[in-house]
């Protein structure tokens, strides 16, 4: 699916504040249950976890990552990102905010992708290969590239994915203190 540029660069400045919109209304209209939760939550953690293993294989704009999950997927930031979204989606038991949280990564995320790579092709060599190789978001079950370095806590530091990781917790004990004040205590 190609975007047209303007569209991507205006998503890519407003997606921060676009996605605190979202959350607001995910937030509102969830209508969490204490099984929700737990389910969604959980896999929300695969995402998240998805997420915290690329940080720490990705030198920003230095160098090109083709270790651990770049091995298999281009874009192994997004791919957790639509998983914790699934996750969210299914902690907030709310089908309209599920689809909606699917439409925001439609809409907000894949053109951010498409900029992103035309930046990555024209910075760091071996991208055009590496595109080849390697599905933009599906997976590949086995790996396109062997090696290369192991994940290093310092890149994940340094990326600040962390605070993925937090914002996570935050929004599923929100849900969770919703589930109970409907639901109450089990």
């Amino acid at each position: 699916m190609a975007f047209p540029k303007q569209f991507a660069e205006f998503v890519a400045r407003t997606r921060v504040v676009a996605g605190f919109i979202v959350l607001g209304l995910f937030l509102w209209l969830s209508t969490p249950t204490l099984e929700s939760v737990a389910l969604g939550g959980a896999i929300g953690l695969i995402g998240v976890l998805i997420r915290a293993w690329a940080a720490g294989h990705l030198a920003k704009n230095q160098q090109l990552a083709t270790s651990g999950p770049y091995a298999y997927v281009r874009n192994p930031l997004y791919v957790g990102t639509l998983i914790a979204g699934i996750g969210f989606g299914v902690a907030g038991a709310h089908w309209a905010i599920a689809a909606l949280l699917v439409a925001f990564f439609i809409l907000y995320y894949l053109p951010v992708v498409e900029e992103e790579e035309r930046h990555l092709a024209k910075i760091l060599p071996g991208y055009d290969e590496y595109r080849e190789k390697t599905p933009k978001l599906l997976p590949r079950l086995t790996p396109a590239y062997l090696g290369g370095p192991s994940f290093r806590r310092g890149l994940y530091l340094r990326n600040q994915e962390y605070q993925a990781l937090f914002g996570y917790l935050f929004v599923l004990a929100i849900l969770a203190g919703k589930a109970v004040l409907v639901q109450g205590p089990s």
